[in-house]
């Protein structure tokens, strides 16, 4: 079993899209409209074989946040200082003791991200 696709709920696909693609530097795969109003957007951390999935007809734009998805980093401040750079709003970086650290960020409809480095 692998996982390779996340669902993610969203108010705005236009808007999510944009988001992942200009300011967090996923790769847009596909957005596609196949049919009855239906339409989705997959997209891809560099270097991940995990993506996620947004659009309308498959997830329920009303459904709660996604919270604590993680991309992994080498190296936390410098994927931190690139994200700002882009105008995303992360935090600090946290040093949680054993050569893990964090910093954190959300979409625009409140799904949450962990940067995290292990060291």
């Amino acid at each position: 079993m692998r996982l390779e696709l996340i669902p993610l709920p969203s108010t705005d696909v236009d808007r999510s899209k944009a988001f992942y693609t200009d300011r967090v530097g996923f790769v847009l795969d596909h957005d596609v409209e196949p049919g009855n109003g239906m339409r989705v957007v997959q997209l891809t951390p560099p270097g991940s074989s995990c993506s996620i999935a947004i659009g309308v007809g498959f997830v329920d734009p009303s459904a709660a946040p996604v919270h604590g998805l993680h991309l992994v980093v080498d190296d936390v401040e410098l994927a931190r200082q690139t994200l700002v750079a882009q105008g995303v709003d992360v935090s600090e970086v946290s040093d949680m003791g054993g050569g893990v650290r964090y910093a954190y960020f959300s979409d625009p409809d409140g799904n949450s991200w962990a940067l995290q480095q292990i060291r």
